[in-house]
């Protein structure tokens, strides 16, 4: 399950900064579970043709077809369906003589299934089905034995596309056992020129290569999953004169912007709708008060989570260890800069994370440093990212972002990162408002249409190609340079401006004390 990122507290700027330890400043809050977040649900939920630019023109014509004959409980409401049971749904994915489902159905179906049904007891129960359509075709009249082939190419296709889409369900012996059972069931369909036999051994190995390619992807990950690093326990009144900062680096507001936007795009390539979809699974297992021993490791979701935290305590190291006061404050105007930049550009998470890392309590406690920064733009900057009515204000400016891309031209206009620990809220909170089943026994299919839209637009805005060159330099300062602990923030922050009030001096005693003990 992905950790918790930092709780945005807008404007903590202007509030009295919390002394360490205390439950303000640099605490971690539980994104996942704040009980202030209210998702504002749809009345109505999405049709099929919303995905319409992951259709394609092939196997999409098809959107409802007549299931009356093969089972009686999907329900549709106005052309879209909306409930059924897990066998039905299941019915519904699997192609037959003359039908294939929608894509849209496809994605949405296989996504959520998940919730219900393992990947690889979903694909015995696909492959009991294919079979007997294929002996009911063997033992009809020789036109239904002809389209043999046809049936298999419906199969194969739908393969294909569980395949690509969701490449991990197919990480286990069972999952493979099952795929490789259907496909040598498929291939009799068509021994004599062996067609059928050549597809699904490109696919086969389309699919080890995914699956090794992520593989490789999470061990390297592993490597580098250091936590953040403890600098700056033992007193110092100034850093070392060699000592590197990031105006030394890149001191353009736009170019590390656009650097951070590689990082993001980088990052966010990496996660997939499965790893998404496990945010519902764990949330249910932790519910029925069991351990779903399957569930993988998030790591690609805890490392963008980990990436948000490790810029706002970066952005909070670089202003607290400056000495003097006048690079400070142009320390702090040069984030507000760069943030402004993010936001132009459509990267919302690196902007919400570095107005994060300026409103931690050793950064908004600088008094005497923010009295001399020239606010207008930070106060634009916190507009946006008001947390109140839902973060309405982030979301009106997400919604022009999504809709500048959908009519792009180039990289540039379709780049749409949105607040990642916000992205993750609405998928949660829309799963703990709607139930996954009715109270006649169906899967709410409904909610799942709704889940699988945004998730669908995520994937979208994820597949966009970073159209800014990567500069080895900066990037390899913002992954790698130190980063203050908490007790650190406060004690150069303590040191650049000394204790104001009876709560601050006694924080900054206790926090000598103990790192003088511990050195």
């Amino acid at each position: 399950m992905v950790t918790a990122s930092r709780e945005p507290a807008l404007p903590a700027r202007r509030a009295r900064a919390a002394a360490p330890g205390s439950g303000g400043g640099t605490e971690r809050g539980p994104a996942l579970l704040a009980d202030n977040m209210v998702l504002e649900s749809q009345e109505t939920m999405p049709q099929t043709p919303i995905f319409s630019s992951m259709l394609g023109s092939s196997c999409s014509g098809q959107v409802q077809p007549d299931m009356g004959e093969r089972c009686v409980d999907p329900v549709y409401q106005d052309g879209n369906l909306v409930s059924g049971s897990l066998e039905a749904l299941i019915e519904r994915l699997v192609p037959t003589m003359d039908y294939y489902p929608d894509r849209t159905y496809i994605f949405t179906f296989l996504l959520s299934s998940r919730v219900f049904i393992h990947p690889h007891e979903l694909l015995a129960k696909v492959g009991q089905i294919c079979i007997k359509q294929k002996q009911q075709l063997e033992v009809g009249t020789e036109a239904e034995k002809a389209k043999l082939k046809s049936f298999a190419a419906k199969i194969i296709q739908l393969l294909k596309e569980w395949t690509e889409t969701f490449p991990y369900d197919f990480q286990d012996e069972k999952s493979m056992k099952e795929l490789k059972e259907i496909a040598h069931r498929i291939t009799q369909c068509d021994e004599e020129n062996g067609t059928v036999k050549k597809i699904i051994s490109q696919m086969t190995q389309n699919l080890l290569m995914a699956l090794s390619a992520r593989s490789q992807y999470q061990e390297i990950r592993e490597k580098f999953r250091q936590p953040v690093t403890d600098k700056g326990t033992i007193l110092k009144t100034k850093p070392q004169s060699t000592q590197k900062d990031i105006l030394s680096v890149c001191c353009d507001p736009l170019i590390l912007a656009q650097q951070l936007t590689y990082i993001e795009l980088e990052r966010v390539s990496n996660i997939y709708p499965e790893d998404l979809m496990q945010i519902v699974s764990h949330m249910d297992s932790l519910d029925n008060h069991k351990c779903r021993s399957d569930v993988t490791k998030t790591y690609n979701l805890e490392a963008y989570d980990n990436w948000f935290n490790c810029l706002s305590m970066l952005v909070a190291t670089e202003i607290c260890r400056v000495v003097k006061k006048k690079q400070r404050t142009r320390m702090v105007e040069f984030f507000i800069d760069v943030a402004r930049e993010c936001f132009n550009i459509g990267n919302f998470n690196s902007m919400m994370a570095i107005i994060s890392g300026m409103n931690l309590s050793p950064v908004a406690r600088l008094k005497k440093t923010w009295s001399k920064v020239k606010t207008a733009k930070f106060d634009v900057l916190e507009h946006h990212m008001d947390p109140s009515s839902n973060f309405c204000n982030y979301r009106t400016a997400l919604q022009g972002a999504a809709q500048r891309s959908q009519g792009a031209h180039s990289s540039r206009e379709k780049i749409v990162i949105p607040v990642f620990n916000l992205f993750i809220k609405d998928i949660y909170f829309l799963h703990k408002i709607h139930t996954n089943r009715l109270p006649n026994g169906q899967i709410n299919f409904k909610k799942f249409w709704e889940i699988s839209r945004q998730i669908h637009d995520f994937l979208t805005w994820k597949q966009v190609e970073c159209p800014f060159e990567k500069d080895k330099k900066i990037q390899t300062y913002l992954l790698t340079a130190p980063i203050y602990s908490e007790e650190a923030l406060f004690i150069a922050s303590f040191e650049s401006e000394g204790p104001e009030n009876h709560m601050e001096k006694d924080s900054w005693k206790t926090l000598r004390t103990t790192l003088l003990n511990r050195a």
